[in-house]
Protein backbone atom coordinates (compact mmCIF):
# COMPACT_ATOMS: atom_id res chain seq x y z
CA UNK A 1 0.00 0.00 0.00
CA UNK A 2 2.03 3.02 -0.58
CA UNK A 3 2.18 6.14 1.63
CA UNK A 4 -0.70 8.04 2.04
CA UNK A 5 0.08 12.05 1.72
CA UNK A 6 -1.30 14.72 3.34
CA UNK A 7 -2.34 16.20 -0.12
CA UNK A 8 -4.25 13.11 -1.30
CA UNK A 9 -7.72 12.79 -3.00
CA UNK A 10 -9.74 9.63 -3.03
CA UNK A 11 -12.29 9.83 -5.96
CA UNK A 12 -14.90 7.71 -7.63
CA UNK A 13 -15.47 8.26 -11.15
CA UNK A 14 -17.90 6.24 -13.19
CA UNK A 15 -19.67 6.18 -17.08
CA UNK A 16 -21.60 4.33 -19.10
CA UNK A 17 -18.45 4.16 -21.70
CA UNK A 18 -14.69 4.01 -20.98
CA UNK A 19 -12.03 4.13 -24.14
CA UNK A 20 -8.36 3.86 -22.80
CA UNK A 21 -5.81 3.58 -25.52
CA UNK A 22 -2.20 3.52 -26.75
CA UNK A 23 -2.43 7.56 -27.87
CA UNK A 24 1.14 7.00 -29.46
CA UNK A 25 0.33 4.08 -31.95
CA UNK A 26 -3.90 4.38 -32.22
CA UNK A 27 -4.44 8.15 -34.13
CA UNK A 28 -7.09 6.78 -36.43
CA UNK A 29 -9.16 4.02 -37.84
CA UNK A 30 -10.24 1.07 -35.69
CA UNK A 31 -9.82 1.09 -31.67
CA UNK A 32 -10.25 -0.90 -28.90
CA UNK A 33 -10.04 -0.20 -25.50
CA UNK A 34 -7.26 -1.78 -22.70
CA UNK A 35 -9.54 -3.50 -20.22
CA UNK A 36 -8.21 -1.93 -17.08
CA UNK A 37 -7.52 2.39 -17.37
CA UNK A 38 -4.10 4.06 -17.97
CA UNK A 39 -2.24 6.42 -15.98
CA UNK A 40 -2.83 9.23 -18.19
CA UNK A 41 -6.41 8.64 -18.45
CA UNK A 42 -6.96 8.73 -14.49
CA UNK A 43 -4.15 11.91 -14.39
CA UNK A 44 -6.79 13.79 -16.93
CA UNK A 45 -9.57 13.20 -15.02
CA UNK A 46 -7.39 14.56 -11.25
CA UNK A 47 -6.65 17.73 -13.17
CA UNK A 48 -10.22 18.69 -14.56
CA UNK A 49 -11.01 17.98 -11.17
CA UNK A 50 -8.60 20.96 -9.86
CA UNK A 51 -5.22 22.04 -11.45
CA UNK A 52 -2.99 24.35 -12.04
CA UNK A 53 0.92 24.87 -13.15
CA UNK A 54 2.13 24.64 -10.11
CA UNK A 55 1.46 21.21 -9.29
CA UNK A 56 1.49 17.62 -10.25
CA UNK A 57 -0.65 14.49 -9.48
CA UNK A 58 0.18 11.41 -9.13
CA UNK A 59 -1.82 8.42 -9.79
CA UNK A 60 -1.34 6.38 -6.67
CA UNK A 61 -3.89 3.58 -7.18
CA UNK A 62 -7.03 2.72 -9.05
CA UNK A 63 -9.58 0.04 -8.28
CA UNK A 64 -11.67 -1.83 -10.79
CA UNK A 65 -15.30 -1.95 -9.48
CA UNK A 66 -17.06 -3.04 -11.83
CA UNK A 67 -16.84 -6.42 -13.93
CA UNK A 68 -14.81 -5.49 -17.51
CA UNK A 69 -17.13 -5.67 -20.36
CA UNK A 70 -16.93 -4.25 -24.07
CA UNK A 71 -19.38 -3.26 -26.13
CA UNK A 72 -18.65 -2.27 -30.13
CA UNK A 73 -20.09 0.76 -32.09
CA UNK A 74 -19.60 1.71 -35.09
CA UNK A 75 -18.24 5.31 -34.73
CA UNK A 76 -17.78 8.29 -37.87
CA UNK A 77 -14.25 9.51 -36.98
CA UNK A 78 -12.73 12.72 -38.99
CA UNK A 79 -10.35 11.54 -42.01
CA UNK A 80 -7.34 13.52 -40.83
CA UNK A 81 -6.01 12.45 -44.91
CA UNK A 82 -8.68 13.54 -47.18
CA UNK A 83 -11.39 15.48 -44.81
CA UNK A 84 -14.49 14.56 -43.84
CA UNK A 85 -15.91 11.18 -41.93
CA UNK A 86 -14.63 8.02 -42.27
CA UNK A 87 -16.43 4.78 -40.93
CA UNK A 88 -14.69 2.81 -38.19
CA UNK A 89 -15.57 0.34 -35.01
CA UNK A 90 -14.51 0.92 -31.90
CA UNK A 91 -14.75 -1.40 -28.97
CA UNK A 92 -15.31 0.39 -25.54
CA UNK A 93 -15.40 -0.85 -22.45
CA UNK A 94 -19.21 -0.70 -20.88
CA UNK A 95 -20.67 0.54 -17.61
CA UNK A 96 -17.55 1.27 -15.61
CA UNK A 97 -16.77 2.16 -12.55
CA UNK A 98 -13.43 2.86 -10.75
CA UNK A 99 -11.85 3.95 -7.49
CA UNK A 100 -9.34 6.28 -7.57
CA UNK A 101 -6.65 7.25 -4.69
CA UNK A 102 -4.00 10.09 -6.04
CA UNK A 103 -1.77 13.28 -4.31
CA UNK A 104 -0.07 16.28 -6.01
CA UNK A 105 3.34 17.30 -5.52
CA UNK A 106 5.00 20.45 -6.57
CA UNK A 107 6.16 20.99 -10.26
CA UNK A 108 9.89 21.28 -9.50
CA UNK A 109 10.69 22.76 -13.13
CA UNK A 110 8.54 25.48 -12.31
CA UNK A 111 10.69 27.68 -10.18
CA UNK A 112 8.85 31.31 -11.10
CA UNK A 113 5.65 29.58 -9.31
CA UNK A 114 7.06 28.76 -5.89
CA UNK A 115 5.26 31.41 -4.01
CA UNK A 116 1.89 29.60 -4.71
CA UNK A 117 3.20 26.58 -3.24
CA UNK A 118 0.76 26.25 -0.19
CA UNK A 119 -0.40 22.82 0.25
CA UNK A 120 -3.58 23.34 2.70
CA UNK A 121 -5.02 25.90 0.34
CA UNK A 122 -4.78 23.76 -2.93
CA UNK A 123 -6.18 21.00 -1.13
CA UNK A 124 -9.60 22.89 0.26
CA UNK A 125 -9.71 23.90 -3.25
CA UNK A 126 -9.28 20.51 -5.12
CA UNK A 127 -11.65 19.29 -2.54
CA UNK A 128 -14.26 21.48 -3.08
CA UNK A 129 -13.94 20.98 -6.63
CA UNK A 130 -14.33 17.33 -5.93
CA UNK A 131 -17.51 17.44 -3.77
CA UNK A 132 -18.69 19.89 -7.06
CA UNK A 133 -18.07 16.96 -9.39
CA UNK A 134 -14.86 18.57 -10.82
CA UNK A 135 -14.16 22.06 -12.02
CA UNK A 136 -14.20 20.97 -16.00
CA UNK A 137 -16.00 17.89 -17.60
CA UNK A 138 -14.88 14.49 -17.38
CA UNK A 139 -14.15 12.52 -19.75
CA UNK A 140 -12.93 8.34 -19.26
CA UNK A 141 -10.19 8.62 -21.67
CA UNK A 142 -12.04 10.05 -24.69
CA UNK A 143 -13.86 12.75 -25.37
CA UNK A 144 -16.83 10.40 -26.48
CA UNK A 145 -16.59 9.01 -23.08
CA UNK A 146 -18.28 11.58 -20.29
CA UNK A 147 -17.65 10.60 -16.67
CA UNK A 148 -18.60 11.64 -13.29
CA UNK A 149 -16.78 11.99 -10.06
CA UNK A 150 -17.72 12.01 -6.16
CA UNK A 151 -15.62 11.61 -3.49
CA UNK A 152 -15.27 8.69 -2.26
CA UNK A 153 -13.17 6.43 0.76
CA UNK A 154 -10.37 4.07 -1.15
CA UNK A 155 -11.10 0.62 -0.50
CA UNK A 156 -14.71 0.58 0.50
CA UNK A 157 -17.88 -0.60 -1.02
CA UNK A 158 -17.72 -4.42 -2.58
CA UNK A 159 -15.87 -4.73 -6.01
CA UNK A 160 -16.41 -6.97 -8.64
CA UNK A 161 -12.81 -8.53 -7.94
CA UNK A 162 -11.79 -8.22 -4.86
CA UNK A 163 -11.29 -11.90 -4.45
CA UNK A 164 -9.92 -12.30 -8.36
CA UNK A 165 -6.44 -12.72 -7.55
CA UNK A 166 -3.73 -11.25 -9.34
CA UNK A 167 -4.28 -10.84 -13.13
CA UNK A 168 -1.29 -9.27 -15.08
CA UNK A 169 -1.44 -7.75 -18.59
CA UNK A 170 1.40 -7.29 -21.23
CA UNK A 171 3.24 -3.49 -22.08
CA UNK A 172 0.24 -1.02 -22.01
CA UNK A 173 0.95 2.29 -22.32
CA UNK A 174 1.53 4.69 -18.67
CA UNK A 175 1.38 7.94 -20.05
CA UNK A 176 3.38 11.00 -21.31
CA UNK A 177 6.43 12.79 -20.27
CA UNK A 178 5.81 16.80 -21.37
CA UNK A 179 8.43 18.84 -21.36
CA UNK A 180 6.89 21.38 -17.98
CA UNK A 181 7.34 18.30 -15.75
CA UNK A 182 9.99 16.30 -17.23
CA UNK A 183 12.50 19.53 -17.64
CA UNK A 184 13.69 18.13 -21.27
CA UNK A 185 12.47 20.18 -24.59
CA UNK A 186 10.73 16.20 -26.02
CA UNK A 187 7.67 14.82 -25.36
CA UNK A 188 7.50 11.27 -24.88
CA UNK A 189 5.34 8.15 -24.36
CA UNK A 190 5.91 5.70 -21.29
CA UNK A 191 4.74 2.18 -20.86
CA UNK A 192 5.16 -0.71 -18.48
CA UNK A 193 3.24 -3.97 -17.46
CA UNK A 194 0.28 -3.69 -14.97
CA UNK A 195 -0.20 -6.32 -12.78
CA UNK A 196 -4.04 -6.49 -10.68
CA UNK A 197 -4.40 -7.55 -7.34
CA UNK A 198 -7.57 -8.08 -6.11
CA UNK A 199 -9.14 -5.83 -8.29
CA UNK A 200 -6.36 -2.94 -7.22
CA UNK A 201 -3.52 -1.68 -9.27
CA UNK A 202 -1.00 0.35 -8.03
CA UNK A 203 1.19 2.57 -10.43
CA UNK A 204 4.67 2.98 -11.24
CA UNK A 205 5.97 6.23 -11.02
CA UNK A 206 6.66 7.99 -14.13
CA UNK A 207 10.09 8.28 -13.42
CA UNK A 208 10.25 4.87 -12.65
CA UNK A 209 8.76 3.72 -16.16
CA UNK A 210 11.93 2.26 -18.05
CA UNK A 211 10.20 1.78 -21.48
CA UNK A 212 9.66 5.30 -23.15
CA UNK A 213 9.69 6.24 -26.68
CA UNK A 214 10.22 9.82 -28.34
CA UNK A 215 7.14 11.17 -29.65
CA UNK A 216 8.45 15.14 -30.90
CA UNK A 217 10.79 18.19 -29.86
CA UNK A 218 8.28 20.45 -27.44
CA UNK A 219 8.87 23.58 -25.45
CA UNK A 220 7.32 24.11 -22.15
CA UNK A 221 5.06 27.20 -21.85
CA UNK A 222 6.01 29.50 -19.64
CA UNK A 223 3.48 31.11 -16.68
CA UNK A 224 3.43 34.54 -14.62
CA UNK A 225 1.80 34.22 -11.70
CA UNK A 226 -0.59 36.95 -11.02
CA UNK A 227 -0.01 38.07 -14.82
CA UNK A 228 -1.12 34.97 -17.07
CA UNK A 229 -2.12 32.66 -13.87
CA UNK A 230 -3.99 33.46 -10.69
CA UNK A 231 -2.34 32.27 -7.49
CA UNK A 232 -4.29 30.15 -5.18
CA UNK A 233 -5.40 33.00 -2.74
CA UNK A 234 -7.01 34.68 -5.93
CA UNK A 235 -8.57 30.96 -6.94
CA UNK A 236 -9.59 30.35 -2.65
CA UNK A 237 -11.13 34.17 -2.33
CA UNK A 238 -13.23 33.17 -5.85
CA UNK A 239 -14.43 29.27 -4.63
CA UNK A 240 -15.49 30.91 -1.24
CA UNK A 241 -17.33 34.01 -2.35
Amino acid sequence: MPNRHRNTIEFSTWGRYAMFTDPVTRVGGEKCSYHIPTYEALKGIAKSIYWKPVLVWVIDEVRVMKRIQTQTKGTKPLNYVGGGNSLAIYTFLADVEYQVRAHFEWNEHRPELVDDQNTPKHMDIARRMLERGGRQDIFLGTRDCQGYVEPCVFGTEQGEYDSAGELSYGVTFHGFDYPDESGTAELRGRFWKPTMRDGVISFLRPEECTVTKFIRSMSAKSFALNRNIRGVEAEETEVNS
